[in-house]
């Protein structure tokens, strides 16, 4: 089972600020999107079905990000996620932004996520099915503290 997700996308133009640079609040949107297109693709794991069917999901708890280079316009990115860590209650996964071929760093992010009852909009546990699944795909970092993990990343 494959630990770290990748997929490559397109920044486009209406997500770019004047200096042709994908926008600092955008960084998030693509993150995003790439982790929900990899679970989907890797794990058969449809947030959005899980929320209809089985009526629980994942909110954003908080996010952590640096911007080391800009992403341009038209530019295919690499994105990359991994689960870091992972509680009855949450998850926190790491999202890597590059260049199409990976030799250039543009942006790295943590993201804590909430396991919640959509019906209660209260915390909930997670499964054991879930549980499970984190258990097989985590891959921790030996950093608990994200300025030290950007410095750890850029010294490779």
């Amino acid at each position: 089972m494959n630990k770290i997700l990748e997929s490559k996308t397109k920044v486009r133009f209406q997500d770019c600020d004047p200096f042709n640079h994908l926008n600092n609040a955008k960084y998030i949107d693509y993150f995003i999107n790439a982790r929900e297109d990899q679970l989907v693709e890797n794990f058969d794991l449809d947030i959005y079905k899980i929320a209809f069917t089985q009526g629980v999901g994942w909110v954003v708890g908080s996010n952590q990000i640096s911007y080391i280079k800009p992403a341009n316009t038209m530019e295919v990115i690499t994105i990359q996620s991994q689960l870091l860590n992972y509680t009855p209650y949450s998850i926190q996964v790491e999202l890597r932004m590059y260049n199409e071929n990976k030799t250039e760093l543009k942006a790295v992010m943590w993201s804590k996520f909430i396991h919640i009852n959509m019906k209660t909009k209260r915390a909930t546990e997670h499964s054991e099915d879930f549980m499970q699944l984190f258990a097989d795909v985590q891959l921790p970092v030996k950093e608990e503290v994200f300025e030290q993990r950007i410095k750890t990343i850029l010294k490779k």
